[in-house]
């Protein structure tokens, strides 16, 4: 059973409860915000939970324990923190008394004292004068953001001398690696392109920033800088054609997008030793993937003038990648992604993890392929069926291929 004193622990407002109240509005910042955003916090006022007229009654003892616990955390006591506001009341048996039953934080010194964050909070006026000197554009995020400001104080001025460099040289076209800011390394970006993202969309004009470019893997390309060109990496299948001497490459988007090889025939596979174990086959060329990233082969001018044949997994993302292909280039074939391959490999099935299955609509596809994919997002052949291509039987792989020939 819970002793009486304890269950007016619980039932009874405690000073240590006024501090936690006041701390959730520390953590929310708005303690360090409201001279920011012009917020009127204090007076800052908190109804107390207080005895039921039956309590004072019958409790009276710890009833004046209780009303002493507050008075020792006040600001009568302390010299600092919350008032108490008082209601007065006569009893015909305890005569005329007073309970709390309110607290009043006057000011906001009393609620930073109390709390024990004066030192954290000159920091932060202190780092907001610095940032609003400078920048007054960020006031509004300032006020949002402060107790991550002040959780950066260390590196903050660092952060203030890369937005000073990007103001100065909007969409500068140099790697990451060449910015020359005094105290600042390649590594300090990287790791912090979130918070500088936040800022440099504050303070940089519209213009030059590329609004499609979001991410961190994209703080390059949203800000002007270069960033580590992708590669393509393919397989020329016939020695005949192929590029001084070599047969696997890996060239630039840009150049791969310039290259106009001799090969007819373009496969495309996503997994890498499926594209290292493919056979040679005349005037044809194998290409790596990349999944999702297959979009990167849009646009590109010769490929569409060739015959282009998809190898994926046999699942939801395999027909989502061929259905994505297709979208650039509307003739490509699949390969080994049809029903008769699933179902000659049943005791190689895997399974796709339940939350990443592709469960939208796919408008590319044949109708074999779209029953094949409507049966595998409905688990119509098993439970979350999923075929790699990887597993499968490399006999069955070279015969599909040859059929290719013929």
């Amino acid at each position: 059973m819970m002793s009486n004193k304890a269950s007016l622990a619980i039932s009874w407002t405690t000073p240590t409860e006024i501090e936690a109240k006041l701390l959730r509005l520390w953590k929310q910042g708005r303690l360090l915000s409201a001279q920011l955003n012009g917020a009127v916090l204090f007076p800052l006022k908190m109804n107390l939970r207080q005895p039921e007229a039956n309590a004072v009654m019958h409790r009276f003892d710890d009833v004046r324990c209780w009303i002493r616990l507050l008075e020792k955390g006040s600001k009568a006591v302390r010299g600092y923190g919350y008032e108490i506001e008082w209601q007065e009341f006569n009893h015909r048996q305890l005569g005329r008394n007073r309970i709390p039953i309110k607290v009043i934080l006057p000011t906001a010194a009393d609620a930073l004292r109390l709390l024990g964050r004066q030192r954290d909070a000159a920091r932060f006026d202190q780092l907001a004068a610095i940032t609003l000197d400078a920048f007054p554009e960020l006031k509004e995020w300032l006020s949002r953001r402060a107790l991550t400001v002040l959780e950066s104080a260390e590196i903050w001025e660092r952060i203030m001398a890369i937005l000073h460099w990007f103001r100065h040289r909007p969409k500068p076209g140099i790697y990451l690696r060449q910015l020359d800011i005094a105290g600042i390394d390649t590594k300090f970006i990287e790791t912090r392109k979130g918070l500088l993202t936040e800022l440099l969309d504050q303070v940089l004009p519209s213009s030059v920033i590329e609004p499609s470019a979001t991410g961190a893997r994209h703080f390059e390309l949203r800000y002007g800088l270069l960033s580590k060109p992708s590669l393509i990496r393919f397989r020329i299948l016939d020695q005949s054609d192929r590029i001084g001497g070599l047969s696997d490459i890996s060239v630039p988007l840009s150049e791969f997008a310039a290259l106009n090889p001799n090969a007819r025939r373009i496969f495309i596979t996503e997994n890498e030793i499926n594209g290292l174990a493919f056979p040679e086959l005349p005037h044809s060329m194998i290409i790596f993937g990349g999944g999702y990233n297959i979009g990167r082969l849009a646009n590109i001018g010769w490929l569409a003038q060739r015959d282009i044949t998809y190898w994926g997994d046999i699942d939801t993302h395999g027909y989502a990648i061929l259905d994505r292909l297709r979208a650039s280039y509307p003739h490509v074939k699949s390969l080994l992604m049809d029903r008769a391959t699933l179902l000659a490999h049943r005791t190689l099935w895997g399974t796709e993890e339940q939350d990443k299955r592709y469960c939208g609509q796919l408008d590319r596809l044949t109708e074999p392929e779209q029953a094949l994919f409507e049966d595998l997002r409905f688990d119509r052949l098993g439970e979350r069926v999923r075929m790699e291509q990887e597993k499968l039987s490399f006999g069955w792989v070279a015969q599909a291929i040859r059929s290719l020939e013929n």
